[in-house]
């Protein structure tokens, strides 16, 4: 075992990594001096980190690869936030060095004394996510006009929220029009819309981006998988799977392929999205069932249960195989129910511990607001076991109907 994973870091090292974009390029039609454009759009935790993670392996390729991100400009990190910044710059030796010899420091400094705002796109640049604020990455080329980081991009990774992806690829889709050959799209969002007319059906954000785009579905890739954004970035050992059409998913694979983040290809592509949505939701409920019975090992293992029961039952609408759920797709709703931001919202709101204004300071506000309105609705807190159940019940039954 050792001495196959050394086989694997050898391979993954120098020249191997240059192969491995050298094919890739190739299958594009890159000629010499063309630079891989790679953009990702969107700057969350998961975006971030894939865009950090890319630039780390290949960024030293700079005549053969361009890796860029973009994001929407004018977000102010709080004053907190840039004191807890500061603190974590000063505790990392490596990043306090790479910041005094990029003439960066300073700012921070500025900030933490309250003389300078600093913004959640400059701090891009120096590798600080305002997602994960602890996890320093590398320095990115940061974007902030969104038809100057994808007008001549080659491959797009789609790091926005699914609620948000129709509107900015949409907007993308105005600065294509003139484009002679199509982007490859990689999809990481989670999450589906359910739409009722002509007929009842879902729809997932690599349907919403072929709707906005006119970009062919056999270009538009998804990627998931048990991804704990700062625990990637961090070389914990980690698996994926990129689905979508036989054309790209193998090459795109292998490209993305790292020691510790084994990237897996699939044809299944609606299954895997679908699933990527509704993990989130039971994850919410796993957060749920962890307050309301004092973290009871049984009772979170029988929520499991019912949730894998009912994976496996949609799968099968799906795909008529529910051993497809096996892997990293099964292996994404568990770490998502053992630790995320949607089963913090679940204990929270079980706890009577959220409210509809904490959106304004922490990520996720439409998640909180939809969450309070719910709660408010129902005005079940002495019954909120019971509702969340009921809920359960419900959601089933829409998704019995929308994918039957």
């Amino acid at each position: 075992m050792v001495g196959s994973i050394k086989a694997v870091n050898h391979h993954n090292n120098g020249c191997g990594l240059e192969e491995k974009l050298d094919e890739l390029r190739s299958l594009l039609g890159k000629a010499d001096g063309d630079p891989l454009r790679i953009v990702g759009v969107g700057a969350g935790a998961w975006g971030s980190v894939f865009a950090a993670l890319l630039q780390d392996s290949y960024g030293q390729f700079r005549e053969k690869v361009q890796i860029r991100i973009w994001r929407r400009p004018g977000r102010a990190v709080d004053r907190a936030t840039a004191e807890h910044l500061f603190e974590v710059i000063n505790s990392r030796e490596d990043v306090l060095r790479r910041l005094i010899w990029r003439c960066a420091y300073l700012k921070y400094v500025e900030a933490r004394l309250g003389d300078r705002t600093l913004f959640a796109d400059e701090i891009l640049k120096d590798g600080f996510c305002l997602n994960m604020i602890d996890t320093p990455l590398c320095p990115l080329k940061v974007v902030t006009n969104l038809q100057e980081a994808v007008w001549d991009a080659d491959i797009v990774v789609n790091g926005l929220p699914s609620t948000e992806t129709r509107e900015v690829f949409e907007e993308i889709s105005q600065y294509w029009k003139e484009r002679i050959t199509a982007p490859i799209i990689i999809s990481l969002a989670k999450g589906i819309e359910a739409a009722l007319k002509p007929v009842p059906r879902i729809i997932t954000p690599t349907q919403m981006i072929n709707r906005a785009t006119g970009v062919p579905m056999e270009n538009i890739l998804y990627l998931g998988g048990p991804n704990i954004a700062s625990e990637i970035y961090n070389k914990e050992y980690a698996n994926a799977r990129i689905c979508g059409a036989d054309k790209w998913r193998k090459p795109l694979a292998k490209f993305l392929r790292q020691p510790h983040f084994i990237v897996w290809d699939n044809s299944d592509l609606v299954t895997h999205e679908v699933m990527g949505g509704l993990k989130n939701v039971y994850a919410i409920g796993a957060g749920m069932v962890a307050a309301l019975t004092n973290e009871s090992a049984t009772s979170k293992s029988v929520y499991f249960a019912h949730c894998t029961s009912e994976m496996i039952f949609i799968t099968h609408l799906l795909a008529e195989e529910p051993e497809k759920l096996a892997g990293p797709l099964l292996a994404d709703t568990y770490v998502t129910l053992l630790k995320g931001r949607n089963a913090w919202y679940g204990q929270m709101l079980a706890k009577g511990e959220i409210s509809r204004d904490m959106g304004d300071s922490i990520s996720g506000k439409g998640m909180i607001q939809v969450l309070m309105f719910i709660y408010k609705h129902f005005n079940l807190r002495d019954n909120l076991k019971w509702w969340f159940y009921l809920w359960l019940y419900q959601l089933n039954a829409q998704l019995r109907m929308t994918l039957g």
